[in-house]
């Protein structure tokens, strides 16, 4: 582990994944993976069905182990801490002061259903952060007011809509004040209808918000508006990467053109 940096130190990136590797047994989802997200970036992750764009997202959540490399968050390593001069894989308290720096939202909500909006909202910051429940509670109430369910505080997730359940828990992710914003495919499981309000909220959030973001997502024309970067990924790897007028207008890899004329044609 000698060769990766205990620290990136001043000016480095949001989040660095340095030669990140994942493997199951033979299967290699993600192939050294090299990619730098700067503070207050949208990075928007396309590609087919295997490429390894969620175990992106899965990695830096701490979800599952890197098999190589390390991933640095504000320059500190997420992934491993020093130990007498060397990189060694970090235990659980490093882990949990480190995921604390990060918020997910998942395709299929994943709220607490048992709770109510507010109380899903509340548990993250008085459980994790220590909060007191006035204040936890005057928080999630001004987050959920800012997702346009301030009506729907104290009604449980199955009497909401897959729209409503999501907005909650992009609000409950936000609840946590985290520094970086995963959203992994966050419009896949809700209706046509409702896909518009989740967008609203994430275009809402990534104008008034210093946060940064990486998505991944289906909706491509979501993903070239929003976007400053867009990466696509091919077989573990990233396979071309831009601005999103330079990867939706003009595609430099044959890949890309493919899986871009594909989908655009499906929609």
């Amino acid at each position: 582990m000698n060769d990766f940096p205990e620290s990136l130190g001043a000016g480095a990136p949001m989040v660095r994944f340095a030669g990140v590797s994942k493997r199951y047994g033979d299967l290699t989802v993600l192939d050294r993976l090299e990619l730098d997200v700067a503070a207050n970036e949208m990075v928007s992750i396309i590609g087919p069905s295997g490429s390894g764009k969620t175990t992106v997202l899965r990695l830096l959540m701490t979800l599952e182990e890197v098999s190589d490399g390390v991933i640095y968050v504000e320059g500190e390593p997420l992934t491993h801490m020093a130990r007498n001069g060397v990189l060694v894989r970090a235990d659980q308290r490093h882990l949990r002061r480190l995921r604390n720096k990060i918020g997910m939202v998942f395709q299929h909500f994943n709220l607490f259903p048992h709770m109510t909006a507010l109380g899903n909202c509340m548990e993250g910051p008085v459980q994790v952060l220590g909060l007191a429940k006035d204040e936890a509670e005057a928080r999630a109430v001004e987050l959920l007011d800012m997702v346009g369910l301030s009506d729907k505080r104290d009604q449980h997730p199955a009497r909401l809509s897959g729209g409503q359940q999501q907005r909650v828990a992009i609000a409950r992710a936000l609840a946590m004040r985290p520094r970086v914003m995963l959203l992994d495919e966050v419009t896949s499981a809700l209706d046509p209808e409702v896909i518009g309000e989740v967008l609203a909220v994430i275009r809402q959030l990534n104008s008034e918000h210093k946060l940064t973001m990486l998505m991944v997502t289906h909706q491509m024309g979501f993903a070239r508006e929003i976007s400053d970067r867009v990466c696509f990924f091919h077989s573990g790897r990233i396979e071309e990467q831009g601005p999103p007028a330079q990867i939706f207008g003009a595609p430099r890899s044959p890949r890309t053109r493919q899986f871009l004329s594909a989908v655009l044609e499906a929609h």
